[in-house]
């Protein structure tokens, strides 16, 4: 019941957060990566072993091509740019190799248009908005049985209020990173949200789940529990389930940014973020609300 009683204290941590990452996306907004603003992406691998990054982002500055370079591998590195020309790629070629003082083996140079950028982002918000959409449906219809106190869409609105606090949260934050740490967000960031959306919405299912049938049970014995102490303890029920689940994934999630390769760090952090954000949704504002709803009812 402590969850269900000082439900207020943990609608005011999630506002603050929320509040937090809407501010920093208003202020910086997110810094799009050549996914989704187009440019030229170049991999470059040192056989004799690879100079320190900023000796590669000294040599590139004076070109001016916006280079962000990131390693890869023990002896590349992939740098992302704005979209060049072939003049400018050669001189590209040339600052990597410190004007011919390293060998360098080109992997890659790829160029990717602002149009495909632009239909990146299109395709990446309809996916999300679908995916939403789906799982509204889904618990509508999941919970269609469960009709009092509480109506089945409401589990619905319920879970996507916690969604998109699921969401915004990482995004926020990468708003943040972006601006004081250069991060860029790339479709691997969507995939990111994507997994965050269906890991936080099966640990609000577990709970939503274990409420229909401790509701269910308090209707056959007839035992008169309110909804809030049902709510309360089908969250108690459930609570080390939905922490070990998440904790074990949390754990595997840090060992993969700590030792894991440079072009999936900032990918891992997103979900970093976003799970242990939707697990928090899941147990601290999910349910809760149900429990806020409810008691609104009663007032109107």
């Amino acid at each position: 019941m402590f969850v269900v009683t000082h439900r207020k204290i943990f609608y005011a941590l999630s506002a603050l957060l929320f509040a937090a990452s809407l501010a920093a996306l208003a202020l910086w907004g997110l810094k799009p990566g050549i996914d989704f603003k187009g440019g030229s992406l170049f991999e470059v691998t040192y056989p004799d072993g690879r100079p320190e990054k900023v000796q590669v982002e000294e040599a590139l500055k004076p070109l001016n091509v916006d280079a962000s370079v990131r390693p890869t591998k023990e002896k590349s590195y992939i740098i992302r740019m704005k979209d060049l020309s072939e003049v400018e790629q050669g001189k590209v070629r040339t600052a990597v190799s410190l004007n011919g003082k390293v060998k360098i083996v080109e992997e890659r140079f790829d160029t990717i248009g602002p149009l495909l950028g632009k239909e990146a982002i299109g395709k990446s918000l309809v996916a999300i908005v679908m995916v939403m959409l789906c799982i509204v449906l889904f618990i509508t219809f999941a919970f269609r049985k469960v009709s009092l106190p509480v109506a089945s869409w409401k589990y619905g609105v319920i879970t996507i209020v916690a969604l998109l606090h699921d969401v915004f949260i990482p995004t926020g934050a990468f708003a943040i990173l972006g601006h004081y740490a250069g991060y860029e967000v790339d479709t691997l960031f969507v995939t990111a949200l994507l997994v965050v959306l269906g890991f936080s919405v099966h640990d609000t299912i577990v709970v939503f789940d274990r409420v229909r049938e401790n509701l269910r049970v308090s209707h056959e014995v007839r035992d008169k529990k309110d909804f809030a102490t049902i709510v309360g303890e089908s969250i108690q029920q459930t609570f080390v389930r939905s922490i070990n689940t998440s904790l074990t994934t949390v754990i595997a999630l840090v060992v993969l940014y700590v030792v894991g390769p440079e072009i999936t760090k900032h990918f891992s952090l997103a979900l970093l973020i976003g799970i242990v954000a939707g697990t928090y949704s899941s147990i601290f504002i999910g349910s809760p609300l149900l429990v806020t709803v409810e008691k609104w009812q009663h007032k109107v």
